[in-house]
């Protein structure tokens, strides 16, 4: 465990240090009292001699002196000692053998300062070599003057000594021995005790750490094993409890997704919690999706909203959304991104006439209807309800971004799914509102219908400022019909002007059924000229349709009153009236004919 080893280490790596520092402090410590004891002792021998001297001179004995001198040298650990006179004494006394040695002993004289010098040899002999001045005092017990024809505080001469330090080193290095034992020995103790008091830590410590490498990997099943002891066994039972959780409820809410999602696993991350975490956002975006689409108001608004996630999520651009209507066996193109490359109105939609999907790369020209040939085409058909089908038709470029729709099918499907219940709702509201504002005969619009389109269309819509052909038109003596041959063949001539007013108008024209047999006719950015035309068009086309009445047939004729409505204000039925006032003059002027209204007609 090489966790283990740092800290183990580590921890010896910190004991050396400081044993190190204990045995230099602890050798730094013995010098320092070896120098100490040798000056002390130097300060004594100087001092014993001092008096010796002095005991000497006051007995008279002074040339005894060197026996006195002989035996303290000869004292335990002094290597050398002498004694030497000062040039003062020497004048009073006269020279001895008691000369200045060397340079130290002369500046010790002339400066009346202790002069201590350490001479060190680890493997060798160590010596400490210091001199001290003997200077002139007169006190109660001691009186130099009386003797020394000097003034005090003169340095009357000066004792050097040589003491041995090799004692005091043989006894620092067995107390730094001992030291050294005794250190490694606690060192050795402390270890084999932080060793075992921190391994089951570091165990576990390992453990969790194999688990979360296993869990980042995405694998949630790896458990603490092997810990049975102390806190670490609480901790150990603690990571595996909430590592079981984890598992067990990524399991759970995997299994509960399936529900929600068509391609939970089609892009399956290899961390669970990743897919989670994934597929909890997708679930996110779709519910925004839908509770946005909830509050849209027109189907078309749906659709378009659709086709922004398509654009925006799943980067396609081009495509377009078809329905079929599975009853009345119709199709028809409710949105167009890019442009239609096929015909389903016509010739209906294989699609949804196969009810699966059709893949231009799984059989080229798999589908008649699709007109270039360079492209690559997928139309996928949803079922909506029971007489709805929804179809999305898809366009790419190459092999490899129809390999990416492909992929993104299950997806898209998910977004289906979430708006079906309000395609169903909002399809439901459209042919509500569309049979509210047409006429089930005739399947034309009615005067309902009129005065919405007026106000979106003509007032503020794209008509506006466009002036508009307004025509009324009405079957002439069309009781007759209904006295003569009944109602039902009243509907049929219904029926006949209507499909007439139909083919003659162009696709952005308007055909109300007005009321009974009376209709109404807005021609868009018409003229005078147009809607002249128009009209005698739809009087000569209608008079020339047979109305079958079960054995015989008949024809008949209608009258037509024109108003050229300039659209650059409000005033829309005021033009549908005097249109009216030109039907009324038509029919009082023999039927069967146009008349445009004009100024004083009453």
């Amino acid at each position: 465990m090489n966790t283990k080893k740092n800290v183990i280490a580590t921890i010896a790596i910190i004991m050396i240090v400081m044993f190190l520092a204990l045995i230099v402090t602890v050798t730094l410590n013995l010098r320092e009292f070896g120098i100490d004891s040798a000056k002390t002792k130097a300060h004594l021998v100087s001092q014993s001699v001092k008096n010796g001297l002095t005991a000497h001179m006051v007995n008279g004995i002074m040339e005894n002196r060197d026996f006195y001198i002989n035996e303290t040298k000869n004292l335990s650990h002094i290597d050398n000692l002498w004694i030497i006179r000062s040039e003062e004494v020497s004048k009073q006394f006269g020279k001895t053998n008691e000369l200045i040695v060397d340079d130290i002993d002369a500046k010790v004289l002339k400066t009346g300062e202790t002069i201590a010098i350490m001479d060190e040899n680890f493997f060798g002999h160590s010596t400490y070599r210091i001199t001290i001045p003997y200077k002139a005092e007169q006190t109660q017990s001691i009186n130099c003057l009386s003797c020394h024809d000097t003034k005090v505080g003169n340095t009357l001469g000066a004792i050097s000594m040589v003491m041995t330090m090799d004692d005091l080193k043989e006894s620092g290095l067995e107390i730094i021995s001992y030291v050294s034992v005794i250190s490694l020995a606690l060192m050795l103790i402390i270890l084999f005790f932080v060793r075992n008091l921190i391994t089951p830590y570091l165990k576990i410590f390992k453990s969790i750490k194999d688990v979360m490498q296993a869990a980042d990997s995405g694998d949630y099943t790896a458990r603490i094993e092997g810990v049975n002891n102390g806190e670490a066994k609480e901790v150990a039972h603690w990571v595996n409890e909430h590592m079981f959780k984890l598992q067990d409820n990524l399991t759970i809410i995997e299994k509960k997704i399936k529900i929600f999602l068509t391609a939970h696993k089609s892009d399956r991350e290899d961390d669970p919690m990743m897919e989670v975490q994934n597929t909890v956002t997708r679930l996110a975006d779709i519910y925004k999706f839908r509770k946005t689409i909830e509050h849209d108001e027109h189907i078309e608004d749906v659709y378009r909203r659709f086709a922004f996630v398509l654009e925006s999520k799943f980067g396609l651009n081009d495509f377009n959304f078809l329905e079929a209507d599975t009853t009345n066996k119709s199709t028809e193109i409710v949105y167009v991104h890019k442009e239609i490359l096929c015909n389903p109105i016509d010739n209906g939609c294989r699609a949804d006439r196969t009810n699966t999907v059709v893949d231009s790369c799984q059989f080229k020209d798999v589908c008649e209807n699709h007109k270039n040939d360079d492209s690559f085409y997928i139309c996928v058909p949803y079922s909506i309800s029971n007489d709805l089908d929804f179809i999305i038709s898809i366009v790419t470029k190459t092999k490899d971004e129809h390999r990416k729709v492909r992929d993104m099918l299950p997806f898209i499907n998910d977004y289906i799914d979430a708006a079906k219940p309000e395609i169903v709702s909002k399809k439901l509201m459209q042919i509500l509102e569309r049979n509210a504002q047409t006429d089930p005969l005739t399947s034309l619009y009615n005067r309902k219908f009129l005065e919405k389109y007026i106000d979106s269309q003509l007032y503020n819509g794209k008509f506006k400022n466009m002036a508009c052909g307004l025509m009324m038109v009405d079957i002439d003596f069309f009781k007759l019909i209904n006295d003569n041959y009944g109602h039902d063949i009243g509907d049929i001539a219904i029926k006949t002007i209507s499909n007439t007013l139909i083919d003659v108008v162009a696709d952005s024209d308007v055909v109300i059924r007005f009321g009974g047999e009376e209709f109404i006719v807005v021609l868009t950015d018409c003229t005078e000229e147009k809607l002249h035309s128009k009209a005698e068009e739809i009087r000569i086309a209608f008079s020339q349709q047979k109305i079958d009445a079960g054995t015989e047939s008949f024809s008949k004729t209608v009258s037509i009153g024109t108003s050229l409505f300039p659209n650059n204000n409000k005033s829309f039925w005021k033009y549908v009236k005097q249109s009216d006032i030109a039907l009324y003059q038509a029919k009082h002027n023999g039927r069967n004919k146009v008349i445009r209204y004009a100024e004083g007609m009453e």
